[in-house]
C-alpha cells in the first residue's frame, strides 16, 4: 500500500505560480512512476504530468507544457509540480497518483494509488 498526501494548493492570481507537493509513505516509492491529474468542476479528471521512477522520462499534457514542471525526490519520497503562468482555466482539484505501468501513464484507471487532492484556484 502507498499513501499519498498532496499539499501546496491555494488561491493565486492569473500569471502567478504555485508549487504542489505530494508526500508518499508505505511501499517503496522509488519503484513507482508518479503522475499529476486534475479535475475541474463538472469535468472529467484529466492527465497533467507524469515522471518515471528514475526521473529519466517526463511527460506533460499539451495544455501545461512549458508552464508546469514535474520533479521527484526519491530519497524524500516526494513528487512536486511547479506551476507557472497560471491561468483561470487551470482551476481544479489536483491529485497525485502512483502507477507501475509507465506506458499507460496518461490513463486514470492504470493508477493504483491516489491522494485526496488539493484545490488550486486561479483568479482572473
Amino acid at each position: 500500500q502507498v499513501q499519498l498526501v498532496e499539499s501546496g494548493g491555494g488561491l493565486v492570481q492569473a500569471g502567478g505560480s504555485l508549487r504542489l507537493s505530494c508526500a508518499a509513505s508505505g511501499r517503496s516509492f522509488k519503484n513507482l512512476h508518479m503522475g499529476w491529474f486534475r479535475q475541474a468542476p463538472g469535468q472529467k479528471r484529466e492527465f497533467v504530468a507524469a515522471i518515471s521512477w528514475s526521473a529519466g522520462i517526463i511527460d506533460y499534457a499539451d495544455s501545461v507544457k512549458g508552464r508546469f514542471s514535474i520533479s521527484r525526490d526519491n530519497a524524500g519520497n516526494s513528487v512536486y509540480l511547479q506551476m507557472n503562468s497560471l491561468k483561470p482555466e487551470d482551476t481544479a482539484v489536483f491529485y497525485c497518483a502512483a502507477t507501475t505501468d509507465w506506458p499507460a501513464r496518461r490513463l486514470i484507471d492504470q493508477y493504483d494509488y491516489w491522494g485526496q487532492g488539493t484545490q488550486v484556484t486561479v483568479s482572473s
